[in-house]
């Protein structure tokens, strides 16, 4: 059986209940973008975008997919937590994040371990952040330290000035230092390149991440099945219960590749993240760019659609919301999307599945075992049934 995910990475179904802790009482990452930009989803919208409770897209008569959302119990909004979720890890405890920079004792392993220097070390935009020092590091080759709202740990560095393997040893260092008492879910290297204001060298990103508890994507490895991982999916589960890895550079280039592995032999899941939504137009409050990004997906989606076998199903899902309109930088807590296409299967159920609201994310990783006959005992409940 060919499954698989499509995580939009960021595109928010609107506030959870307990978003007034998060302070986004309010945010809603589709509707804002669609209502800053006026633009249009219609295969998204037919399969029943529109027809999801709070979201303004077109309503179909007659969805040719189930809909629904799903709601994150673990504490967080950021990519580490929303994916853990997904493959059934709820986490009772936030990631760590660190506002005020990494103390002195992670800093000073850090130096001695790489023998350089740093520069920043507190929070701050990826754009901004090489902008402002970046000529300080061209001079001096010391990497540019910075995290953010999320639980990260992130390195910069001119291509010109550091090589991209020195790089990601110097992300393997922190790696290694950021556990326990100081862990972070993600080190994140940042290559940039070009002359000031420079250009962020988004294809040579790599995260390095912790390593999750078990997950349902080591079932479905342990049972034989293939699992395929597009995108940055596999570094997020620390490379993890995957029996192949496919590098993307880009959204257009996360659709390619995944409609091309879709149209080859596989049993089990493709699993894809298309992280533009976020990285590019989210996190620089570019509602234009970001409906764009929608516009290109929901042009591609009839393809991807027509490349899953009869008994297949495509999960399209978001992560955390990251709307574009919203006040400062930082991702969103919100629910997650949800609509599951089965090709051959809106004759026997007319108008599709209303799924609800999800009481997890987990419930898709359920759901993927329990369609590959796999078992999980973890978190989620497979909805798999209302499906068939």
């Amino acid at each position: 059986m060919k499954l698989a995910i499509i995580v939009l990475d960021s595109v928010g179904a609107g506030e959870l209940p307990d978003a007034q802790q998060f302070g986004d009482v309010g945010a809603h990452t589709i509707n804002h973008t669609l209502e800053a930009t006026g633009v249009k989803l219609p295969n998204l919208s037919a399969l029943g975008l529109g027809n999801l409770p709070t979201v303004n897209a077109d309503k179909a008569a007659q969805p040719t997919g189930s809909y629904g959302r799903m709601r994150e119990v673990s504490p967080g909004k950021d990519t580490s937590t929303g994916h853990w979720e997904f493959m059934g890890v709820q986490l009772e405890h936030a990631f760590q994040v660190f506002p005020d920079g990494f103390p002195p004792e992670v800093m000073d392993a850090f130096t001695a371990r790489t023998g350089t220097g740093y520069l920043c070390n507190k929070p701050y935009s990826g754009t901004e952040v090489i902008k402002d020092f970046g000529p300080d590091h061209l001079q001096t080759g010391d990497p540019v330290v910075y995290t953010s709202a999320d639980s990260v740990f992130q390195i910069a560095a001119h291509l010109d000035r550091v090589p991209i393997e020195t790089l990601y040893h110097w992300c393997e260092i922190a790696r290694e230092l950021l556990q326990g008492e100081y862990a972070v879910a993600r080190v994140i290297a940042r290559p940039f390149r070009g002359e000031f204001p420079y250009e962020r060298a988004n294809e040579l990103r790599r995260d390095y991440s912790l390593t999750p508890p078990p997950t349902v994507l080591d079932s479905l490895k342990a049972a034989g099945k293939d699992v395929i991982g597009i995108g940055k999916i596999p570094d997020i589960y620390a490379h993890q219960g995957f029996t192949q890895e496919i590098h993307t550079d880009n959204n257009t280039d996360g659709i390619a590749k995944t409609l091309q592995r879709l149209q080859e032999p596989y049993d089990g899941l493709v699993f894809t993240n298309l992280v533009d939504f976020d990285s590019k137009y989210g996190h620089r409050r570019d509602p234009a760019g970001y409906a764009q990004a929608l516009v290109e997906f929901d042009a591609a989606l009839p393809q991807l659609l027509a490349a899953l076998p009869a008994d297949g199903a495509l999960f399209i899902v978001s992560d955390h919301g990251n709307d574009p309109t919203w006040p400062g930088t930082d991702h969103t807590r919100e629910h997650g999307l949800l609509l599951v296409y089965r090709p051959g299967h809106t004759a026997q159920v007319p108008g599709g599945q209303a799924l609800g609201d999800r009481a997890t994310f987990a419930d898709l990783g359920a759901t993927v075992a329990d369609a590959l006959g796999v078992a999980w005992q973890g978190a989620g409940e497979s909805f798999w049934n209302r499906l068939k």
